[in-house]
């Protein structure tokens, strides 16, 4: 995809591991030039040597719960990655898996100020650019669990509702100005998801995935990918999609 035959450059949240990850090397791979963000230099530094190879990479380190951080940040661009054609909401995360009356309030900071203001931090500071350009394409990754509350998911489940809702509400506010906005709600993918949900707890997260194959992210980044290279004119505006042994998200046809 071409917007008026420039070379497209693409804002990663979350860019160094999973779905973030192999969205920046699919991208890096079709000559997409990057902003990738996320909280680890040297995961950042290690991305960018790796993806320099094929197109041009900045790096941004910062939390997206910091709002001051994240305009610091995005006004600190230089020139060259200053017109931002693609933004991909990826960063979020859940932590804990408990019934309402047992959560921790921590977590449920966490999990609302990385998933839901996070998101709108970063969309806040990039989106006036899109509009003085007419131009850009806005991709929020939520989550089934944003379609669907399931047992114990309950603050999680909030925080992707309301991506979705802002989803819809970004869709039909900058409409006007000409920019796409869609999002990609994933069932099950197999990423360090639940490594941070059970905080460490290795054997548990490996749970999650065992008796059926999940999705992978690269499932996903080639998603994103398709979506971004769809012609202009076409948005593709709320993706659900699951490993064929699930169906919703509490029926998963497992072989144990």
């Amino acid at each position: 995809m071409q917007i008026s035959n420039k070379k497209l450059t693409a804002f990663i949240t979350g860019a160094t591991s999973g779905i973030g990850l192999e969205t920046a090397k699919l991208f890096a791979m079709n000559k997409i030039d990057l902003i990738l963000c996320g909280r680890r230099q040297s995961a950042l530094d290690t991305l960018k040597k790796q993806l320099s190879r094929h197109t041009k990479v900045h790096t941004l380190n910062f939390d997206v719960r910091d709002k001051d951080a994240v305009f610091e940040a995005i006004d600190s661009l230089p020139q060259d990655f200053s017109e931002i054609d693609i933004l991909i909401n990826n960063a979020g995360n859940a932590h804990g898996l408990n019934k309402f009356d047992e959560g921790d309030i921590e977590d449920w900071d966490a999990m609302l100020d990385i998933n839901v203001k996070g998101l709108l931090y970063v969309s806040k500071a990039i989106i006036p650019t899109m509009i003085k350009n007419r131009a850009g394409h806005i991709i929020n990754i939520g989550s089934i669990a944003g379609k669907e509350v399931y047992p114990m998911g309950n603050v999680y489940c909030a925080s992707k509702y309301a991506v979705d809702a802002i989803n819809q509400g970004m869709r039909i506010d900058l409409n006007q100005h000409n920019i796409r906005v869609g999002a990609v709600n994933p069932g099950l993918v197999q990423t360090g998801f639940s490594d941070v949900r059970f905080k460490g707890d290795k054997e548990r997260a490996a749970k999650t995935y065992e008796g059926y194959e999940p999705l992978k992210p690269e499932d996903i980044a080639d998603i994103i990918h398709f979506m971004v290279t769809r012609p202009y004119h076409v948005n593709i505006a709320d993706l659900l999609v699951f490993p064929t042994a699930q169906a919703s998200a509490t029926i998963v046809n497992k072989q144990l």
